[in-house]
């Protein structure tokens, strides 16, 4: 299944949660940490300024980028695993 945000909104794939600690402990799924962290699979078309033009995003597909612990609504799409859908605003750096 493709999906296709629209306006300001980018669809991330999460990072995969650490399974053990530091030190080796092994955690289990209720102990794990969501991680703030990303890359970014699909763009919207931008957002629509107060004078009708369009503004392209700051990201594009590729990007890895952190966001807020509570940006976004995660989905599951098909048999592929889970993304967020958020928006542009959520997001609070790119790394390079």
């Amino acid at each position: 299944m493709k999906l296709k945000p629209l306006g300001d909104r980018v669809v991330v794939e999460r990072e995969e949660a650490k399974g053990t600690t530091a030190g080796g402990i092994v955690l289990p799924d209720t102990a794990k940490d969501k991680p703030q962290k990303g890359k970014v699979v699909a763009v919207g078309e931008g957002r629509v300024t107060k004078d009708g033009k369009r503004r392209e995003l700051q990201v594009k597909v590729g990007d890895v980028v952190l966001f807020t612990s509570y940006a976004g609504e995660e989905f599951k799409l098909g048999g592929e695993g889970k993304v967020l859908l958020m928006r542009e605003d959520d997001i609070l750096a790119v790394l390079g």
